[in-house]
């Protein structure tokens, strides 16, 4: 890779990372469910009239709509609103990964290699690691509510190879048109009118700020450009640049929101990050190979980014 573009890598990982202080800033602002909704509203307007007409599916557009944008963030919005910590958060999400490599054998068909399988087992050494550091300082069901979105994050990163898109900041964000109403209706009938109208009313720059960052900054830059390079570059090589995410997040955390991090946090990050590097670098099996290369199968699957969005399937290199 050219040093522009290790830049740009490093700066994706760190946009992504400190994103996890945004959305706890964002949070002393908004109820959960009202300010992910806000993020995709965002996200969505004006850009949906910028880039064109979708390029896949509806059936797959709306699916992930719903698991990625409505299951799994408002899981994690609700589950750090509860008192999960930003930094821990932006560590514990990278368990995704294992979901991952789960659910594209029991749906696709791609048999992990043993070093997956040991990687698997590295990371979820992780979460136990964490786990126990979290029930000495803080609630457990909010660390079960984040790794319930890592689960749902690794089910959309599955409709999304499925998708195969050609264009993916084209669907991440026609995607992001399909949460903000669900999530809306949920948080006027979980959280409640009069607390988001509160908030709404109470708006100002901070609050405004932290939609703006999640929005176009996490959402927009940083996923079009790993996706510009994803396309420049194989995804073996741009994958490693993604464990950088739950540094800067639980760096960015210490130092802006003065989270400690534990002896016992330094071990399951060292657990999770190394086990989900075996995890996410080496490549599957599929059990029957396909005669010849489809739209969906052509494509190898993608790394998986840790700051919010799954990355986009690459094509298939050319015969030379």
């Amino acid at each position: 890779m050219r040093p522009a573009h290790v830049l740009l890598a490093v700066l994706v990982a760190a946009v992504w990372g400190v994103n996890f202080t945004v959305i706890e800033v964002g949070l002393g602002h908004f109820p959960p469910l009202l300010f992910s909704a806000l993020r995709f509203l965002a996200a969505a307007v004006p850009a949906v009239f910028l880039v064109g007409r979708p390029k896949v599916a509806w059936k797959w557009i709306v699916a992930v709509g719903l698991v990625l944008g409505v299951a799994k963030f408002g899981l994690l919005f609700v589950g750090m609103d509860a008192g999960m910590p930003a930094g821990l958060s932006s560590l514990v999400l990278q368990i995704q990964a294992v979901f991952t490599a789960l659910f594209a054998f029991l749906i696709l068909g791609e048999r992990p290699s043993g070093v997956r399988v040991l990687g698997m087992g590295v990371a979820l050494a992780g979460i136990g690691v964490a786990a126990v550091d979290e029930d000495t300082a803080g609630p457990v069901g909010a660390f079960a509510l984040v790794v319930a979105a890592a689960a749902c994050w690794g089910v959309s990163n599955v409709l999304t190879r499925k998708a195969a898109a050609p264009d993916a900041l084209n669907f991440m964000v026609w995607v992001s048109t399909i949460p903000v109403l669900p999530l809306l209706g949920l948080s006027l009938l979980l959280e409640g009118p009069s607390r988001d109208l509160a908030a709404l009313r109470a708006l100002d720059w901070q609050g405004a700020g932290t939609v703006l960052y999640v929005a176009w900054i996490t959402t927009i830059f940083g996923f079009g450009a790993w996706g510009l390079l994803l396309r420049r570059h194989p995804a073996s090589t741009v994958a490693p640049f993604s464990l950088l995410v739950p540094v800067f997040g639980m760096s960015s955390a210490a130092l802006f929101l003065g989270e400690s991090v534990s002896p016992l946090r330094w071990c399951a990050a060292a657990l999770l990050v190394g086990g989900v590097a075996l995890t996410s670098l080496t490549p599957g099996r599929r059990r029957e190979p396909s005669p010849a290369p489809t739209p969906e199968t052509a494509a190898v699957p993608a790394a998986v980014p840790a700051g919010g969005h799954p990355a986009p399937p690459q094509p298939a290199a050319r015969p030379r």
